[in-house]
This record gives C-alpha cells, sequence and structure tokens, in this order.
C-alpha cells in the first residue's frame, strides 16, 4: 500500500474545496453565489440517507460559517440546526471523499463557536466575524481565530518489521491501536513522537518518518502520523495507567489475532487504521470499535 493511501480523502489531500478566504470579508461578493448549507449540532450532522443533507434556501451571512467554493461554484456553508443529526463519528465513514471534508470543516468550526461565547482576555461576549470564520469581542474589537489542538499518533515497528498496539482499559475488549498524545509547548512533533511512546510504551524510538495527517474534529484535533523504529523492542511494556497492555505483532500473528476476533482494530475512518492497514499491505475489514 502506497504512502499516499493512508490518507484519507478528508485529511492532507483536498478533494475540490476552495476555502476561498477572500470571500470572507467580502459577504456583497458571496452572496452572489450558489449556495448549499449543512445544518450542525452537537457533533453531529444533518444527512439524508447515506450522504449530508444540504439546504439549498438562501443563507442569513450573518448567521452562518463559510467553508468554502466547490468546482463548480457553489458556496457551501454551516449553520447551527435543531432536530434530528447523525453523529459524525458515525457516519463519516460512509460519506464521499468531499462530504467527509466538509462534515469535518464544518463540526469542528461549529465545536469552536459553541466553546469561545466569550473573549478570553477581558470576559466579554464574542460574536461571529469574517463569515463564522473567526469571532469578535464586542468590547474591545479583538478578533480571535480558530485553534487547532496537534496531536501525534504512532505506528512503532522493530527491525523485523514487526508492530508494537496497546490497549486502554476503557476500550472494548481486544481493542487495540497505535500510541498517541498532544504535542506539548515548546516542542517539535519529533520530540512528542520521542516523549509519548518513551511514556507509554517504554520503547526509546529511532528512525522517526512522517507518513501523513488527519483533522479529528472531535472536539478539535489534528492527528499527525509518523513510524518509528524500536531501539531495543525487549523494552516494551505498558504504563500501567493510560495503557494496560502491549503486544508485538508480526503478519502471521496479526492476521491469526484479526480472524480469530482476539484483536479489535480502530473505525477504519480513522488515521490508525490506515497506518496499521499500510504496514499489513492490504485494506482491513470488520472487527472494529470506537471505544
Amino acid at each position: 500500500m502506497r504512502r499516499e493511501d493512508l490518507l484519507l480523502a478528508a485529511t492532507s489531500v483536498n478533494p475540490g474545496l476552495d476555502r476561498a478566504a477572500h470571500l470572507r470579508i467580502d459577504l456583497a461578493a458571496l452572496a452572489a453565489y450558489p449556495s448549499k448549507t449543512l445544518d450542525v449540532a452537537r457533533g453531529g450532522v444533518r444527512t439524508q440517507g447515506e450522504i449530508l443533507y444540504f439546504s439549498e434556501a438562501t443563507p442569513d451571512l450573518d448567521a452562518v460559517i463559510f467553508l468554502g467554493l466547490d468546482s463548480d461554484g457553489v458556496a457551501y456553508f454551516a449553520q447551527s440546526g435543531e432536530g434530528d443529526f447523525t453523529s459524525l463519528r458515525e457516519a463519516v465513514s460512509q460519506f464521499p471523499a468531499f462530504e467527509r471534508l466538509i462534515a469535518a470543516h464544518a463540526v469542528a468550526l461549529m465545536n469552536w463557536h459553541e466553546s469561545h461565547p466569550h473573549c478570553p482576555r477581558c470576559g466579554s461576549p464574542t460574536v461571529m466575524s469574517s463569515a463564522g470564520n473567526a469571532r469578535l469581542c464586542e468590547k474591545d474589537q479583538r478578533e480571535l481565530y480558530p485553534r487547532t489542538d496537534s496531536a501525534v499518533i504512532v505506528l512503532v515497528k522493530d527491525s523485523d518489521d514487526r508492530i508494537l498496539l496497546g490497549r486502554q482499559a476503557s476500550w472494548p475488549v481486544g481493542r487495540y491501536s497505535t500510541f498517541a498524545g498532544f504535542v506539548e509547548p515548546g516542542e517539535s512533533f519529533e520530540s512528542a513522537v520521542e516523549r509519548e511512546v518513551r511514556e507509554e510504551c517504554g520503547i526509546v524510538s529511532e528512525q522517526i518518518n512522517y507518513l501523513g495527517s488527519q483533522p479529528w474534529p472531535f472536539p478539535a484535533s489534528i492527528m499527525v502520523a509518523f513510524e518509528a523504529i524500536a531501539k531495543d523492542p525487549s523494552q516494551a511494556l505498558a504504563d500501567g495507567v493510560e495503557i494496560e497492555r502491549v503486544e508485538w505483532f508480526s503478519r502471521a500473528q496479526f492476521k491469526e489475532a484479526t480472524d480469530s476476533g482476539r484483536l479489535v482494530l480502530p473505525p477504519s475512518i480513522s488515521i490508525a487504521r490506515r497506518m496499521i492497514e499500510g504496514w499489513y499491505g492490504e485494506v482491513l475489514t470488520g472487527g472494529e470499535a470506537w471505544r
């Protein structure tokens, strides 16, 4: 499997959305575009069957979030809605690539708006600005921008090309995954990889290589994927706090464990799953769990 196949269509590869930032401050020009609007609420999206449902009614540009333009010049928006919604976690794997991008973008921005009703500097109320891509403090007119929490996710391998997977106690029986954690202030991605792997499974890493990235709006992260080679595989030991068990797998052992149901994998939309598939050499089916 090629490295680029590790990347979901809604990750670092843009499947046809122009974010058109110049239109965020030119609402008169933005109003001239045909539009589609997606309702979003509580981390969920409005669907119709197995696809997103978009309203084609003219949006109130003061109350919607401008997401971008598609290749046909249609403007896409998101707005807070009411009623029944489909969890993005549960449904995103069934969406086409473009809809995955739209859904992740919309949910991430809506999560940010809902969690930032006040200015962090003075506590005054804030309102949407820049066509929903920023917020404005009503008191000092300071503009606030969305923040994304960077996290590294690591596929640990050894010189025999085995992979090391770990499980958290809170996960369903048999659920294993790669190792991950947030990047701390003042830390590079590579330093975060080395630290997280050492903390969670006792392994000293070498030959750290970048694989890809994936937006993860649960609520506001980006997963930056790496692989790392273990200097001494015998040092693998779960930390007993976040990780309760770690296990090395050759491809034969991995196949036996997944075929028997002993090993449950990360969800198919996750970059963790794609990293494992990239190592294994083919797309894997079934046997997955979110938590």
